[in-house]
């Protein structure tokens, strides 16, 4: 009679599969936070390791993406945790919350650092599916997800975010994140705009003679300026409101055009000449806001 055998666990089956030379054909001389034998787990949960603990071709860009962009967060993170007893986190449009689950793993397994962390989206389908993702992890306690949009939203802890991040928002969502964060004087924000249409949609309206009429007024040209000097408006006016703001790539280019990451330090409370520097580049443009600028001087 055969006796019953245990099924291994994803951890068992990682620790088999993953050997030192398949690890380094995937991961060559990075150095990655999240591997497939630090936290197999975490990544069979998001999806990314196939039930035999292997990852398919797609999954592997999109694990390097993931790992990608934590490295250039990192060194932000690390500092809130020396800083604060408990960090506060706003994931903004979290989607499915790749950076929180990982921000999640590393205060638990690799910070041993408290912190409060919350994924907000409008999509309820996917928060269901990351409620559930989390309770399967354990991280319940100090994860937590939202269906909500951001006019609306009402942070729930007495304790400001320390952090705001907002992945692919798309258009005017990046605005709403932005807009929040600096409001609620947020020590660190990092937002990868996308799909910035807004700009566009008012130069389309711009009649009368005007320098920029060329680019106003031919589609493909007007979409794409619109879009890197949307990011221009809304580092100027970030900069106005006392951060210090980096523009850097988000993910390699090859993975994904739309990958521009802004990162942006509190240093203070006014810049009065970054605030100049916005009025001059909008009158320039047409003299269309953007609703970043409308929604700071809302209260």
């Amino acid at each position: 009679m055969e006796l019953y055998k245990k099924p291994a666990t994803i951890n068992e089956l990682a620790e088999k599969w993953w050997t030192d030379e398949r690890l380094k054909k995937i991961l060559g001389d990075k150095k990655y936070t999240i591997t497939p034998k630090s936290a197999p787990q975490l990544l069979r949960l998001l999806g990314l390791l196939n039930a035999d603990a292997s990852m398919s071709p797609d999954n592997l860009k999109k694990f390097i993406q993931i790992n990608h962009m934590f490295n250039l967060l990192e060194t932000h993170f690390t500092d809130l945790v020396s800083r604060h007893k408990v960090v506060h986190i706003l994931d903004v449009g979290c989607g499915k919350s790749y950076l929180t689950f990982l921000l999640a793993w590393c205060f638990k397994e690799k910070w041993n650092t408290q912190a409060k962390i919350v994924g907000v989206d409008t999509n309820q389908k996917i928060i269901k599916s990351c409620i559930e993702k989390a309770e399967k992890l354990g991280y319940n306690d100090f994860l937590s997800f939202e269906c909500a949009s951001m006019t609306a939203y009402k942070w729930p802890y007495e304790n400001r975010p320390n952090a705001v991040v907002a992945l692919h928002a798309c258009d005017t969502a990046t605005d709403m994140a932005l807009a929040f964060a600096i409001k609620e004087k947020t020590d660190f924000i990092a937002v990868a705009p996308c799909c910035q249409a807004e700009l566009a949609r008012k130069w389309k309206e711009i009649e009368g003679e005007h320098p920029l009429n060329p680019v106003f007024h031919t589609p493909q040209i007007r979409r794409e300026t619109a879009a890197h000097l949307t990011d221009s408006l809304r580092m100027t006016l970030t900069r106005a409101s006392g951060y210090e703001v980096t523009a850097t790539e988000f993910v390699p280019s090859n993975h994904t055009p739309k990958n521009r990451l802004l990162t942006c330090v509190r240093r203070g409370n006014y810049l009065e000449s970054a605030k100049k520097e916005y009025q001059s580049m909008k009158e320039y443009l047409g003299g269309k806001s953007i609703m970043l600028e409308d929604l700071l001087n809302t209260n």
